[in-house]
């Protein structure tokens, strides 16, 4: 009898073992599975990529959605029409590698860096109509300003000689001359440490840039950064002799003021005798060849005068000193010129240039000339 009690003992044990066995092992199933539905839930909860805009349903686009309701106030606050705007926002995402972000798409960050070159209003303004943070609209003006630079090789002219059979009234008298270059002044915002060496003839903080631009008034070249106590020609000479230089092949050349030496490659007028548009205008007439020769250069080189002031009336961040450091100003007038040469090229008709006084406007990579000395052949 003993034995069988223990018999009956060790096979009820074996049983109570088995029967704990196979409930650990659908408990540890039910529990897996439990925790892959789980994680599949959450990755399906979670997808950003798929995220999209809408004008008509996001509260914050508002004011975007009013920029470009129609050409008119897209002129008036970003400088362009719809269709100029948009064909820049795919540049800037296909060539400039713009991005958008989680809370801001491409055409309202490109809208943003518009308002603010167009009007210079601060950052709180631009918080205000825009309903961003102050961060992230200085991060987004800087991120839309690297993608602009990144579009120089697209946007900058390529010049053309004045060919042998031009008509133009203008320029049909200078047989080979690309265009023509001047210096502007820009106000900025500089150190109190070196505020002397970019103090102007005029007393003002200011930026010397160097503008190279076509007959049809859109830039070649732009050097900006040097003070505004430098000489144009201490300019021109560091245009030429840097490494991504101003070109110009030998045959050609650009119309340039008194101020600049007559030399191969840059043209000025004869001095001594009547030259401003202004004389001109008051009844003069030319007495003898150099005035008459100063005097239809001074009707064509007067097409890089007429470019500087266009684009000071386009830009309003370039009528006064900047919020942004010099290093960052002067990035930003070189966007301002490739925005300009942009707008040339989209737009038939520029409503900017009608706010211009009334004025009467009239390649390769081997043998250029890069030194800018005196000559007696080009003065003769």
């Amino acid at each position: 009898m003993a034995r069988l009690g223990i018999r009956r003992t060790a096979e009820r044990r074996k049983k109570i073992v088995a029967a704990l066995s196979v409930f650990l092992e659908m408990y540890t199933a039910v529990s897996a599975f439990i925790l892959l539905m789980a994680s599949a839930a959450s990755l399906n909860s979670y997808r950003p990529s798929t995220r999209r805009y809408s004008l008509e349903s996001y509260p914050k686009r508002e004011y975007v959605r009013r920029i470009l309701n129609n050409n008119e106030s897209c002129i008036s606050l970003l400088r362009m029409n719809l269709q100029g705007f948009y064909k820049l926002c795919e540049m800037l995402e296909s060539l400039g590698g713009l991005k958008p972000t989680r809370n801001i798409a491409i055409d309202e960050q490109v809208a943003i860096f518009l308002h603010i070159l167009a009007h210079h209003v601060k950052n709180r303004v631009i918080q205000y109509n825009f309903r961003r943070s102050g961060e992230s609209i200085s991060r987004t003006f800087h991120k839309v300003l690297n993608a602009i630079m990144h579009l120089q090789g697209h946007l900058f002219r390529t010049p053309e000689p004045v060919p042998t059979n031009c008509t133009d009234n203008r320029w049909k008298w200078f047989k080979n001359c690309l265009g023509a270059l001047d210096g502007t002044f820009i106000k900025v915002n500089v150190s109190s440490s070196v505020k002397i060496r970019y103090r102007t003839r005029k007393g003002d903080i200011a930026t010397n840039v160097l503008g190279v631009c076509t007959p049809d008034m859109q830039f070649v070249y732009v050097l900006s950064g040097w003070e505004g106590s430098v000489a144009d020609s201490r300019v021109l000479r560091d245009a030429i002799s840097r490494t991504h230089a101003l070109k110009v092949p030998h045959g050609c050349y650009y119309l340039v003021d008194a101020g600049y030496t007559n030399c191969e490659g840059f043209l000025a007028p004869f001095r001594g005798q009547r030259y401003h548009l202004n004389e001109w205008r008051q009844g003069y007439q030319p007495t003898n060849p150099q005035e008459f020769f100063n005097m239809k250069h001074a009707v064509a080189r007067n097409v890089i005068e007429r470019c500087f002031g266009l684009l000071k009336i386009r830009w309003g961040i370039l009528r006064s000193p900047s919020y942004y450091p010099i290093k960052t100003h002067n990035r930003i007038i070189i966007a301002c010129c490739l925005l300009h040469n942009f707008i040339r090229q989209v737009m038939q008709f520029d409503p900017m240039e009608s706010e211009l006084d009334e004025f009467d406007p009239a390649e390769g990579e081997m043998n250029l000339i890069n030194t800018v000395d005196p000559s007696d052949a080009w003065t003769n």
